[in-house]
């Protein structure tokens, strides 16, 4: 087991087996170190073993070195319970009001009260087999039973039984004690509530969405008491289905031993085990129809919830709404749309005539290009459709064509001999 680095420094391990000093004010800083020491290990110890209870016992015989038990454990006990940090195992279960004697879960609950008196009185006296409850554990495993219990399958029904419950949380508490100490812690917390019926142990647990468990109803264990008819059920079923196939395979082994007569009592134990397990399956589907029906009934029951809730919400909003308030407000709405309608039909006259004015503003443009040709160009003439048929008719006629043609320009070229070289060495082609 895992204790501590220092567990094998000799020196450090002898003063930390010593006992405590009667007076901390005699060196106050040694005293509150050992103190430390004791209280981290105790807690570590107790969480490596999964359990939150531990006795001066059990610590004596944990804490063992070199055939040597510390002494100074009943002062850190005693240090503890006074700052809160374990109680007592009888007095944890007390502060609960949950009739915890009534449990019978097998807890030595009843305790001598020496230990309390000579508290009272200055003693320092812990009794060996005296057990305390190590607060910060049992909170822990409290919260881990809860968490597996609303992870499990028995998370959509509320109650469930002891046995149950400690077959669900085997990995979770080491042992029916541990258990027992974690359904206190909440219990304490308001989490969970522990009751007897008909003489078994059940347990009910807060449902999601709520902040403390309700009371058990008397439907509740109506529910309990038809479920558990169901499993009971189920399992004779089961066990009669077996018993039948049994019945049968002895039969054919009979008959291939040839021994036909025991093979018919067989068939019969056989028939007699069939018609018992189909009365009991008829009565089982009765249970669960049940079952169904009253599932059914609170899914109606929350669907009625939600339109009431519904309902109510609605008539909160429509609070200031009034038949007169809405006429009026349409009225509005109408009056508003006509005005929209006489804007938009005055934008739309307005652009229409601005298009009928830029129709007109590019005929005029149109005209104005046609003005603005250049009079440099004049209009040549005609070219001739008839066909020339004697060299004299194309002489005058060419004749006719040369005189119509516009004069040639005439400029003079000034442009140097050098220049123009360049320019022909440039239109030059290279080889």
């Amino acid at each position: 087991m895992d204790l501590t680095p220092e567990w094998d420094d000799d020196e450090r391990m002898e003063y930390m087996f010593s006992d405590f000093k009667e007076n901390r004010d005699v060196n106050s800083t040694d005293w509150d170190s050992k103190m430390d020491f004791w209280t981290v290990l105790v807690v570590k110890n107790c969480r490596q073993r999964g359990t939150v209870c531990v006795s001066l016992q059990e610590l004596n015989k944990t804490f063992k070195r070199k055939e040597k038990s510390p002494l100074g454990l009943p002062t850190v006990i005693q240090s503890m319970a006074r700052s809160g940090k374990v109680m007592r195992e009888s007095e944890f279960a007390a502060n609960v009001d949950c009739g915890w004697l009534s449990w019978g879960v097998g807890l030595l609950l009843v305790k001598p009260l020496k230990w309390t008196f000579s508290t009272l009185l200055g003693g320092s006296r812990v009794p060996l087999e005296e057990s305390f409850v190590v607060i910060e554990l049992v909170k822990e495993k409290a919260a881990e039973l809860l968490r597996v219990y609303r992870s499990s399958e028995f998370a959509s029904s509320s109650i469930l039984s002891f046995q149950e419950l400690c077959t669900l949380s085997s990995d979770v508490c080491v042992d029916e004690s541990t258990l027992c100490m974690a359904l206190l812690q909440l219990q304490r917390d308001k989490q969970v509530t522990v009751f007897l019926h008909e003489g078994e142990k059940i347990v009910k647990f807060c449902q999601p969405g709520q902040d403390r468990v309700s009371p058990v109803s008397d439907v509740e264990i109506g529910i309990y008491q038809l479920q558990r008819s169901e499993k009971l059920l189920g399992e004779r079923v089961e066990k009669l289905g077996l018993q039948a196939d049994k019945f049968k395979e002895e039969a054919r082994m009979l008959l291939k031993e040839g021994k036909k007569s025991k093979a018919l009592r067989c068939l019969r134990g056989r028939k007699r085990v069939e018609t018992r397990a189909n009365n009991l399956f008829a009565k089982l589907e009765s249970i669960r129809a049940i079952l169904d029906r009253i599932a059914q009934s609170q899914t109606d029951k929350m669907v009625m919830q939600a339109y009431q809730a519904g309902v109510a919400a609605l008539r909160l909003s429509l609070k200031d709404v009034t038949v007169e308030r809405a006429e009026n407000l349409v009225d509005q709405i109408q009056e508003l749309c006509d005005t929209h309608d006489e804007v938009n039909q005055t934008l739309s006259s307005g652009v229409t005539g601005a298009d009928e004015d830029m129709d007109e503003l590019e005929e005029e443009l149109k005209s104005l290009l046609d003005e603005s040709k250049p009079d440099s160009i004049p209009d040549l003439p005609e070219v001739p459709t008839s066909i020339l048929q004697t060299p004299g008719e194309l002489s005058v006629a060419g004749d006719k064509l040369l005189s119509s043609l516009p004069a040639v320009p005439y400029t003079p070229v000034n442009i140097s001999t050098q220049k123009l070289g360049e320019e022909l060495n440039m239109l030059t082609l290279t080889d």
